[in-house]
């Protein structure tokens, strides 16, 4: 078993610096589990606490049930990938590969095995002979995860590791290292500032801000349930549109005004039961770009000026204005890029998220 459980770690620099405020998780045996947040979120610091690079000023971390705090990172049982992909330039693939397993004395027909092994997974047994200096990004951090695999180790730590590679490659990667997760049925922390690369590989995601974990959950239920307004706006692409005003009482639901008083939209019982009208003075909501309706022929729509389109193929981005509040409609309706008269729209009020102070309602 190779379960990790954070316990109210943090990590303080000289200058009481707090970079990680009491951070809590548990990731299971063979869970896939993504740190995810913007630069400077503490994610980072958090792996860096678990591999052991970083001390822990305060808190605890287990792996396998075991307390690591005070156990030295060679001895941990954990590999990590980095960003940088720390190949040797001057070793071939074969010996960066081989390198960690000769340290520990490894019998050289177990390492010819092992790194062989790990080559056909990784599909690179054709550049064992090769030098980094002749190898592709790519084929680099494919090295990287060969000599962590080779090390069959209770954890796998990745330190965002697609980074430096151009967007398609980084697609592929992540279907690669997912694949690789089923396949050798381990578990994986991965570290990202990527939200598509956190939805798409993560069996569950920590959202950080400021050294402080915003929300744990599975990617489906961060998208459609966010705690708070950093996370609704942090995970979906585009970043999800947000509108302030107030809440009045209407038969069967209540009535949002945005502040300007430019437009309404009904939002109905069934959706704003929860909120206490008592604490309506000052409240946001969220709607996300494919929940907002373009050309639409609802008779409760609102005219919207059109600031640009941008056709991406198989859908089109609409960057609106209703008297300067400002959104973003995703949608498979193609209008002509040089549109000049308005538009109408309308809100799936279904989806609607209600936020106050923050926090979602």
């Amino acid at each position: 078993m190779a379960a990790v459980e954070v316990k109210n770690i943090s990590k303080i620099y000289d200058g009481n610096t707090k970079v990680v405020d009491n951070v809590n998780f548990e990731i299971k045996d063979k869970e896939f589990v993504v740190l995810v947040g913007p630069s400077g979120c503490g994610k980072s610091t958090t792996l860096r606490m678990i591999a052991g690079l970083e001390e822990i000023t305060e808190g605890e971390i287990y792996i396998a049930g075991e307390l690591i705090n005070n156990i030295a990172p060679s001895k941990r049982d954990i590999a990590m990938v980095f960003q940088n992909y720390a190949l040797y330039p001057h070793m071939t693939v074969f010996e960066n590969m081989a390198f960690g397993l000769k340290i520990k004395k490894t019998s050289k027909a177990d390492i010819i095995e092992r790194v062989h092994e790990a080559a056909n997974i990784l599909e690179i047994e054709q550049l064992l002979n090769r030098k980094p200096k002749a190898l592709s990004g790519g084929q680099k951090q494919r090295v990287a995860l060969g000599r962590a695999i080779v090390r069959k180790p209770k954890v796998f730590l990745f330190d965002e590791p697609l980074s430096n590679l151009d967007a398609k490659l980084r697609g592929q990667m992540r279907i690669e290292i997912s694949k690789l997760h089923k396949k050798l049925g381990v578990t994986m922390i991965y570290v990202t500032h990527d939200q598509t690369e956190a939805m798409t590989m993560g069996d569950k995601i920590v959202v950080m801000k400021d050294g402080v974990v915003q929300q744990i959950d599975e990617p489906i239920k961060l998208y459609k349930n966010p705690k708070n307004k950093f996370v609704a706006g942090f995970i979906g692409s585009p970043t999800m549109n947000f509108f302030t005003g107030k809440l009045n009482v209407e038969n069967n639901g209540f009535r949002f005004t945005c502040a300007n008083n430019e437009f309404t939209i009904f939002i109905p019982n069934n959706r704003a039961e929860t909120v206490n009208i008592n604490n309506t003075d000052s409240l946001t909501i969220g709607v996300r770009p494919e929940d907002i309706i373009i050309n639409s022929s609802d008779s409760a729509s609102i005219k919207a000026n059109v600031d640009l389109i941008e056709t991406l193929g198989s859908e089109s981005l609409y960057h609106l204005n209703i008297a300067g509040q400002k959104f973003i409609v995703k949608s498979t309706v193609h209008l002509d890029k040089n549109i000049t008269n308005d538009v109408k729209v309308s809100f799936n009020s279904k989806n609607i998220h209600l936020f106050i102070n923050e926090s979602a309602i």
